[in-house]
């Protein structure tokens, strides 16, 4: 039998996450400006066929110092993880994240050690259907509709390496795949916490309710 501190202990460090509106604002600037300091290393541009994995050490090495400069002073709570076991329910890791955000008001509040947030990241190309299409299909739909990833979460992040073309290009394709697949209502639209061209907002359906929200950040190179 379970001792009821080893019961309770494991509810509560399962409870929903959400890290709220303030922290989705946060999150997404720390990706942008841990991309903007990654971009001005020679070896990421779109000369190159850099894997996804790759970038995703720059772009979290960027990252990193973003934290660390503490540009803004709510970033000093906030960690930066590498690829982190997801677990979305007691039990075996379900894969592991290519970026995590630690929040330490979460963990004091939930005694949740984490991650708090997820970042999935892929390369997607204006000019590209079959890149905008596995952003769609292997990065919405498998990581976090299908609760492969922040099973627990309220809201996830993506980010989106763009390899040509511009933002709004990139955009377009992502969303004429969804909408011909009658998933219209799931387009990405406006960022619902940053006024940036660069960020976008959608929100998605899943097996159990409620939906997740997802916050893109799209990225381009120098």
């Amino acid at each position: 039998m379970i001792p009821v501190f080893a019961r309770r202990r494991r509810r509560v460090g399962y409870l929903p996450i959400d890290v709220g509106t303030n922290r989705r604002a946060d999150i997404l600037k720390i990706i942008k400006l841990g991309w903007d300091r990654a971009a001005t290393d020679g070896e990421v541009n779109t000369d190159t066929e850099m894997h996804e994995v790759e970038l995703n050490g720059y772009l979290r090495a960027g990252m990193e110092a973003a934290v660390n400069d503490r540009v803004v002073r709510s970033y000093r709570k906030i960690s930066v993880l590498p690829g982190t076991e997801s677990r979305s329910a007691p039990g075996a890791p379900a894969g592991f994240t290519d970026i995590a955000i630690h929040l330490q008001e979460i963990r004091e509040r939930n005694g949740d050690h984490g991650p708090h947030a997820v970042i999935e990241c892929k390369r997607v190309a204006g000019n590209d259907a079959t890149l905008c299409r596995r952003y769609v299909v292997d990065g919405i739909d498998d990581r976090f509709i299908n609760g492969k990833y922040a099973g627990r979460h309220r809201v996830a992040f993506m980010a989106g390496y763009v390899r040509s073309g511009s933002v709004d290009a990139v955009v377009r394709r992502i969303n004429r795949h969804l909408s011909n697949r009658g998933r219209a209502a799931e387009r990405l639209g406006f960022c619902t916490v940053l006024s940036e061209a660069w960020a976008r907002s959608s929100s998605h359906p899943r097996p159990a309710p409620p939906p997740i929200e997802l916050h893109h950040a799209f990225l381009t190179f120098p």
